[in-house]
């Protein structure tokens, strides 16, 4: 099964719903997709629900993926796409590694990026009030 992506424009950021079984190859080919989406809306900030993707990706398919993120939205900056947008990704292990080896792959190479495994903590960092509690969008 590949990865299949759903984006939506809210209030001030990019929504972005990933389900399917991950693969590095489909992960590029995704987050693609998501900065085309991002510089149509013209965000600065995107909230990553991947919570519908399975698999179990190695430490190299990490690497990969943290360095082909951080150099891809460079190269979006004539479409729109500023190197300060910030990506919250939510993700539940084992997709997402507890060590956070990708997050700091593309941290390291100029990204803003951030692994939860929680949303409300993902919506907290990027500034945004939950629908539940509109109190938590002061980043707290």
């Amino acid at each position: 099964m590949s990865m299949n992506l759903k984006t939506s424009a809210e209030s001030g950021f990019l929504l972005a719903v990933a389900g399917g079984s991950f693969s590095l190859a489909e992960a590029k080919r995704t987050f693609i997709e998501m900065l085309e989406a991002v510089a149509r809306a013209r965000v600065r900030k995107v909230l990553f629900d991947g919570r519908g993707l399975t698999g179990n990706p190695g430490s190299m398919e990490r690497f990969y993926y943290g360095m082909f993120a951080a150099e891809t939205v460079g190269k979006y900056a004539d479409r729109g796409v500023s190197r300060t947008t910030r990506f919250a990704y939510v993700l539940k292990p084992p997709v997402l590694d507890p060590r956070r080896f990708g997050e700091t792959v593309a941290v390291n190479r100029g990204m803003h990026v951030k692994a939860f495994d929680n949303f409300d903590d993902a919506l907290g960092w990027l500034g945004i009030a939950s629908a539940d509690n509109p109190d938590s969008g002061d980043g707290k």
